[in-house]
């Protein structure tokens, strides 16, 4: 899940490659942004292969993200994973410095994976990107619907692990 997150949020912050370029990443850092995303792989030069999809919130360094029938949400120093149909749960500590769980960390470092992102199409509201994760394994990455809205605050993020059901097994990480 965590490289799932990971390379979908650089493809997100990866949008600056498109013809809007930079002012199109100063909107991701003012905004609260939402896509959907269809994740697929390919290995050893293969086709490319379904692996998922979902629905992505970013605003600052929140996140809600949700696919495979998880859903993860972040204010930014908690991090909750969901699994209602296991009706199982996981509490961990976000670390700032962790570019693998928290999306928002990408917006100042998109251009550290310049050379690995090809951008096969963009329009205003959606992108297609492959990017290559070694010699013999590519990602590719349909984002669609991105919308840009106003900063809404921190309250959609909120992580409440006493708000579970009773009979879900919690594991805190923290």
């Amino acid at each position: 899940m965590r490289m799932l997150l990971t390379l979908i949020l650089t493809l997100l912050f990866s949008l600056g490659l498109s013809a809007q370029g930079i002012k199109l990443l100063d909107k991701v850092k003012d905004n609260r942004a939402s896509f959907h995303y269809t994740y697929s792989l390919s290995r050893d030069g293969g086709d490319f292969k379904p692996v998922t999809d979902g629905e992505v919130v970013v605003e600052d360094n929140c996140y809600i993200m949700e696919g495979l029938g998880i859903k993860v949400t972040s204010n930014g120093e908690i991090r909750l994973s969901v699994d209602p149909e296991a009706r199982e749960a996981v509490v961990e500590k976000v670390e700032k410095e962790d570019m693998f769980t928290n999306p928002a960390l990408f917006i100042g470092s998109y251009k550290n994976y310049l050379d690995k992102i090809k951008v096969n199409s963009s329009d205003k509201d959606s992108l297609d990107v492959t990017l290559t994760l070694d010699d013999d394994t590519k990602a590719r990455f349909v984002l669609t619907g991105i919308k840009f809205s106003p900063k809404e605050g921190k309250s959609d993020f909120t992580v409440d692990v006493k708000s579970l059901p009773e009979d879900y097994l919690v594991t805190d990480l923290r």
